[in-house]
């Protein structure tokens, strides 16, 4: 718990762990897609099923993510450009680079991601909706 946050924010007790264990809720778009980051770096498996609806069958999206957290090694997230996404807004989205390596390759995974307040409302958790995935 002492670790530095695989997001880049401070020790990871003080920063994306608390919403890994659903101790308190993002304030803003950019701290959940902070969060989602770290929990595919540290594998939180739960916390990425909790900030994303879905229709797919819930075994299926389990399987899925852990077969990805295996594979994939995340090395360092960039936040590029936020859009809205604040404490009062309903929406926004948020442009980042994430490195990752994946055995012996290594790549760059460039999206926008929106994001939107559950139900509409103002008190709505925040939730990943969907991604651009960007050139380049």
């Amino acid at each position: 718990m002492q670790d530095p946050c695989p997001c880049g924010g401070f020790l990871y007790a003080s920063c994306c762990a608390p919403l890994h264990r659903g101790e308190r809720q993002a304030a803003t778009a950019e701290q959940l897609m902070r969060s989602r980051y770290s929990a595919f770096a540290l594998a939180e498996i739960d916390h990425l099923l909790r900030t994303q609806p879905s229709e797919e069958p819930l075994q299926a999206r389990r399987r899925s993510l852990e077969a990805s957290c295996r594979k994939l090694r995340w090395r360092g997230l960039e936040i590029v450009a936020m859009e809205a996404g604040g404490p009062d807004d309903l929406e926004g989205t948020v442009t980042f680079i994430a490195h990752y390596s994946a055995g012996a390759e290594r790549g760059t995974l460039r999206e926008c991601s929106r994001f939107g307040r559950e139900g509409g409302r103002p008190d709505g958790a925040w939730l990943y909706l969907d991604a651009i995935e960007l050139s380049g």
